[in-house]
């Protein structure tokens, strides 16, 4: 096959890749955006109990959890192409469910939709993973945060497109917030399309064509938590950046789920509410490409304490301002900087860190860990704001930021130190 014939043909398929993958990322984040900005208020509505609100998210949350090790099971076996494929149907047909349960006022069959909707934002962290499987050591965070930041455009315009989805749902003769779950199915169809026909040849299959004969004889797992595990635990590396990611992400979603709460109870706006949330999503998505070619140029290793110094520095701001609207936006819009270093620094620091037939056996064990520990991270995060208020909820939140610290510095030491 001549994908495989010369480097630069190797180049230009990973130009083309992390263009397609922008591309899904982009319509991909219009669906979750769509979908969770109305979400919350489904749940309220088909419970009948404001105080179920919340368990949207962590429905979505959990879907995510679980979905993402099968999506790395079928990259593994099949190549990314048929991967994000199904991660995309899974979720389409899980907005339609949605529907289904807002005309049929059921709420479980709601919850089972949002759990099936998560499904997309595994496919979103896989298509991360994607944009690294071609890349260069040089130039793999930066590929990774390319496609990163295209989520920036989905997340921002894709929770503006729930009025008219609602419209579209009245014109239909749908229940009230029903039509705007018509949106993400739509924009999944999209994706699903794009990578099929842009996806050829898949940048899996042609990084393994380009393996050495010492790589080859790596046998591939067969994946899921046990192997995945077991590579872990023969590579402290790629185990410590595990625990990072998975750490980072439950800092930043406990942080940020109470955050809207805890204004509310200050009497803030909701249009300032709105604001605050929105520079925190900018801070996660917007500034990715800089902390790629920070982390290409300095290293992983810089960049992920650094993501960690910034997290420490939003919840000490947090602590000792939990009341000051304008510092609470400060904190917020750090919080997401701080996961953006975090995730973009992390994920090149993993894939680099295993060999490529183990590869996506550890990336869909650390989506999985990612999503639980925000599905963990929220419920705790509500836990400590109803009990001790969000002051002292950013103080406890420290000691995650202190744990994942030690263990990226415990191990910046060992094998394969050059990639650091």
């Amino acid at each position: 096959m001549g994908m495989t014939a010369a480097p630069l043909n190797r180049e230009l398929i990973q130009r083309r890749t992390v263009l397609i993958l922008a591309i899904g990322q982009v319509v991909g984040a219009f669906g979750t955006g769509a979908g969770f900005s109305m979400g919350s208020l489904m749940a309220a509505q088909l419970s009948g109990n404001p105080a179920f609100a919340g368990f949207a998210a962590t429905a979505s949350m959990l879907g995510a959890a679980v979905v993402s090790i099968p999506l790395a099971r079928a990259a593994s076996r099949w190549g990314r192409r048929p991967a994000l494929t199904i991660g995309m149907c899974i979720a389409g047909a899980g907005s339609l469910i949605i529907v289904l349960a807002a005309v049929l006022l059921v709420f479980p069959l709601f919850l089972v939709g949002m759990f099936m909707l998560g499904s997309g934002s595994a496919t979103n962290y896989q298509t991360r993973f994607a944009a690294a499987d071609l890349a260069s050591d040089r130039t793999r965070a930066r590929d990774l945060s390319l496609v990163i930041w295209a989520t920036t455009i989905g997340v921002v315009i894709g929770p503006n497109l729930a009025t008219p989805g609602d419209a579209l749902g009245h014109l239909l003769g749908l229940p009230a917030l029903a039509g705007a779950f018509l949106i993400p199915t739509f924009a999944y169809i999209v994706g699903i399309t794009f990578f099929n026909i842009g996806l050829r040849p898949d940048p899996l299959l042609v990084a393994r064509s380009l393996e050495t004969a010492e790589q080859r004889a790596i046998p591939t797992p067969k994946g899921g938590f046990r192997s995945a595990l077991r590579i872990l635990s023969a590579n402290p590396v790629a185990a410590a950046t595990v625990a990072v990611l998975a750490l980072s992400n439950g800092v930043m979603v406990g942080v940020m789920g109470v955050t809207p709460v805890h204004l509310a109870m200050m009497d803030i706006t909701l249009p300032l509410i709105g604001i605050t949330v929105s520079m925190h999503t900018a801070g996660m998505y917007a500034l990715s490409p800089i902390f790629g070619w920070l982390s290409d140029r300095f290293g992983r290793v810089t960049v992920i304490v650094a993501g960690e110094i910034v997290y420490g520095i939003a919840l000490i701001i947090n602590a000792v301002a939990a009341h000051n609207m304008a510092a609470v936006m400060v904190a917020l819009t750090l919080l997401g900087i701080a996961w953006s270093m975090t995730t973009v620094a992390g994920s090149a620091l993993l894939t680099e860190s295993v060999d490529i037939n183990q590869r996506t056996t550890v990336q869909g064990f650390s989506d999985s860990m990612m999503s639980y520990m925000g599905a963990v991270g929220a419920i705790l995060a509500g836990l400590l704001l109803g009990g001790f208020g969000y002051g002292l909820l950013n103080v406890v939140t420290m000691a995650s930021v202190v744990l994942s610290t030690g263990v990226i510095l415990l191990v910046r030491r060992r094998p394969k130190a050059a990639t650091l």
